[in-house]
């Protein structure tokens, strides 16, 4: 991504919602008594609340109090630069040598690679394509030792846009609850779901104590540029061992930054805000699923039922293609960008012929997108090697 997205004419392997900017959040807002920029130009440009603006934190926790049994307090919420900052707080914090730690797989990597890097041992726990990409308690039951530190989901998943219903996330509560192992659920995708029947609530309100959820307004809130993540927990002592460690990285958020965030998150603005996102999520998905059944023969997929992304495969006579390859030269030739999925997200080339695509962009863009990678399936695709599964060396 930071090798070609910058120079790519056509994105579409970006994972966040199409942007939007401030004066569309203001047409978005029903409360027209408040100006943003008034707010902006008016304020002082100091540290501000260190943990958050009591502002941030609290309209976060509204929104996850309004599914869960108890209120969650403002006081458990910690503010952070983007989810991939809070991640990285919470594993630096409570995880290290001698720790094992279960991973949802596949998935963003910075969640079984950072523990890696920290000296713990990171067993893989496989969702299954077959099964809709879903998991399996019992291979989770298997993977369990007497040092299991934390089990770690992404709900909804990235790639592959498959969510984790309800009945698995309450076993998984169970088992971990019986173990004392700490939950870790990665929701920045957290809560786009084109299938709302379906759709589980965050793991906090199923009310066990050692449960941490992180997200941003990065993807289903299409405010990337902000850098606002957040930590969550039932479990006050972990948000303040990771503030505490907030304080040798960055130690607060810019105070504009969580003003824009604040007003975005606020019950006057929030739900209009997905409500664009969510038709802007179905609209385009609508699209690439008719892309995908006009383009059989080279192509296939598990249709995504929730956030922004899509794990698509390609093959030739049966056998994957050679992502990385595939990847390049649709870029070169046609200035569309999507990503590899053995490169980006596979372990000993798991997931060989796989391209991840980012379908929440602009309309206008996914469709351009998709008629020249069209265009390039039917003159060009031929080039494109069949993958080759060789051995791996760690």
């Amino acid at each position: 991504m930071g090798k070609y997205e910058t120079t790519a004419t056509y994105n579409i392997a970006e994972t966040c919602c199409a942007p939007i900017s401030i004066n569309n959040l203001r047409e978005l807002s029903d409360d027209k008594d408040t100006d943003l920029w008034d707010q902006l130009q008016s304020s002082t440009i100091g540290y501000g609340t260190v943990p958050g603006s009591d502002r941030l934190r609290g309209n976060l926790a509204t929104l996850y109090s309004a599914e869960a049994p108890n209120p969650l307090p403002k006081e458990n919420v910690l503010i952070t630069g983007g989810a991939i900052l809070a991640n990285f707080l919470l594993l630096y914090t409570l995880i290290g040598p001698g720790d094992h730690v279960i991973c949802h797989y596949p998935t963003y990597q910075q969640l079984y690679s950072v523990p890696v890097s920290l000296g713990a041992e990171v067993s893989l726990w496989h969702s299954k394509e077959d099964d809709g990409w879903q998991l399996d308690i019992e291979d989770l039951k298997r993977l369990i030792r007497p040092n299991t530190k934390m089990i770690i989901i992404n709900n909804p998943q990235n790639p592959t846009g498959a969510i984790v219903p309800r009945e698995t996330l309450q076993s998984l509560v169970d088992i971990a609850r019986k173990s004392a192992i700490t939950l870790l659920s990665d929701e920045v995708y957290r809560p786009l779901f084109q299938d709302t029947s379906a759709a589980p609530p965050s793991l906090l309100s199923f009310g066990y104590e050692q449960t941490i959820v992180t997200g941003s307004v990065s993807k289903a809130f299409s405010l990337a540029g902000l850098r606002i993540g957040w930590i969550a927990s039932l479990d006050k002592s972990i948000i303040d061992a990771c503030a505490a460690s907030r304080d040798y990285t960055t130690i607060t958020v810019g105070l504009i930054d969580d003003t824009i965030a604040s007003f975005a998150l606020a019950p006057e603005c929030v739900h209009n805000l997905l409500k664009r996102n969510l038709g802007l999520a179905r609209t385009n998905l609508e699209i690439l699923e008719k892309f995908i059944h006009s383009h059989r023969w080279a192509c296939d997929w598990v249709k995504p039922r929730a956030g922004t992304t899509a794990f698509v495969r390609f093959k030739k006579k049966g056998e994957p293609v050679d992502d990385s390859v595939l990847c390049e030269r649709l870029l070169e030739r046609t200035g569309v960008m999507v990503v590899p999925g053995s490169f980006c997200f596979g372990r000993d080339q798991d997931f060989r012929g796989y391209v991840r695509m980012g379908y929440v962009c602009q309309t206008k863009t996914l469709e351009i997108g998709l008629e020249r990678l069209s265009q390039f399936l039917n003159d060009g695709y031929e080039e494109v090697p069949v993958s080759k599964k060789v051995p791996v060396e760690y």
